[in-house]
């Protein structure tokens, strides 16, 4: 379990201020032209060093993506543009740090910006934050007053930074779909490559990144890689935001430990599953995206990228949906079958007809109005759809529906054998109490 003094977001529940006098008490914004001193060479290394991987879902290593950016500017200006358009259902991490710790955020974007040798960030907010966009438009203003950021600020580096309001479309979580939406167009995901590093921002050297990967940064680099190193497991290393939600006794976001193990991470901090542990059902660990879990493979199971790959899931945003056994599991799933359905971008030939599709079977799965046959059927579409669209939604809309019929096969066909019972007018027979 992660000890106090390890924490990096102090104020996470917003019980301190969060304004600038507040976050300076806790440590923000110290040191900064120091860091910033030590060149942009350094700061990527040690970025390197610290094991960080992305905390948007893809945990790709986050100092290799900074150093993909060119080592000398051109013509064309570079960008860092910050992913806080946080829509996968079940996340809500970097809502809270943008309500309660923005200046944390605010001096990451400085110091990887000054790394990337970017004097202009955008933070491209979801469009239902409001009250986060607020705070974050006031933590600037602070900064700006204060000369941490600008002109001939007092850190050292020329930097501007700029909150963009979106217009709450789940597709502009994309990397390259937001770039689009910054510059003005219809959000729809770029063909890759070229990669932002190389074409992004107004055809500029870009480099997008989730907020709680910039948030992080500041106080890795005040404390040294090797300590940020040596939490967590191997390849797996540093703290992390859980979101903690559905049944269990106290949903929260917590920061803790990579590798904490599930069960311990529950009964610790989420009051247990709602009903004891015996009354799991399934988790989805990370995120609506992922493949959910049955109650038999989260008994020892360890919250890390690595260990959830291995048993056909993921860690994603390490949003943790817990379900009990009183959850329809197939009617969850096609309601989120209906979700990414609703939210496909309509580009992709594969996304715009398989996700329409494969929410009409599970809607019809979820009554039982299915065959038993449709259910291989509609698994091989899935596998039609992922891996075969520009961005990773068609993917996002198979995983759940995949985790469904690996786990949970003998529901759907319980179902399916009910309706048929009842449209033929045979007695059902009830289960045992």
């Amino acid at each position: 379990m992660l000890s106090d003094k390890d924490r990096i977001f102090t104020n996470l529940y917003g019980l301190h201020d969060w304004r600038l006098k507040g976050a300076l008490s806790r440590g923000t914004w110290s040191n900064t032209r120091e860091i910033i001193a030590n060149g942009p060479d350094w700061i990527i290394e040690q970025i390197k060093a610290s094991g960080l991987r992305g905390r948007g879902g893809a945990g790709f290593p986050t100092g290799l993506k900074w150093s993909f950016m060119p080592k000398e500017v051109g013509d064309r200006p570079h960008y860092l543009v910050v992913n806080a358009d946080e829509s996968e259902p079940g996340t809500c991490k970097d809502r809270d740090i943008m309500r309660f710790e923005p200046h944390q955020l605010i001096e990451g974007c400085m110091i990887a910006s000054f790394a990337m040798r970017a004097h202009v960030c955008y933070i491209y907010v979801r469009g239902e934050f409001i009250r986060e966009r607020e705070h974050l438009e006031y933590a600037i203003e602070e900064a700006y007053e204060a000369r941490l950021v600008g002109k001939n600020n007092r850190n050292g580096w020329d930097f501007d930074i700029y909150v963009h309001h979106g217009a709450g479309a789940y597709i502009c979580g994309e990397e390259t779909a937001l770039l689009e939406s910054l510059e003005g167009k219809k959000g729809m995901p770029r063909l890759k490559p070229p990669f932002p590093a190389n074409a992004g921002l107004y055809g500029c050297p870009t480099t997008v990144n989730n907020v709680e990967s910039i948030a992080v940064a500041p106080t890795i680099l005040r404390r040294g890689a090797a300590w940020f190193a040596g939490l967590g497991k191997p390849n797996n290393t540093g703290t992390k935001l859980f979101c903690i939600s559905g049944h269990v006794n106290t949903p929260c976001n917590v920061e803790e430990e990579m590798g904490i193990p599930l069960r311990e991470l529950l009964e610790k901090h989420a009051g247990g599953v709602r009903g004891g542990w015996d009354n799991l059902l399934a988790v989805i660990p990370g995120g609506s995206s992922v493949p959910c879990l049955p109650a038999e493979l989260c008994q020892n199971l360890s919250m890390d990228f690595d260990s959830l790959r291995d048993v056909k899931s993921g860690l994603g945003t390490a949003a943790v949906i817990v379900m009990d056994k009183s959850t329809d599991i197939v009617r969850a799933i096609a309601r989120l079958s209906y979700f990414y359905k609703h939210e496909s971008c309509g580009q992709c030939t594969p996304c715009r007809e398989g996700t329409g599709w494969m929410w009409r079977v599970m809607d019809r799965m979820a009554r039982g109005e299915a065959h038993k046959r449709e259910i291989d059927m509609l698994l091989d579409v899935t596998y039609q759809v992922e891996g075969h669209t520009i961005c990773a939604l068609g993917d996002a809309a198979a995983w759940p529906i995949q985790g469904l019929i690996r786990h949970f096969r003998p529901e759907i066909e319980r179902r399916i054998d009910e309706f048929s019972a009842r449209a033929k007018g045979a007695p059902v027979l009830e289960a045992a109490e």
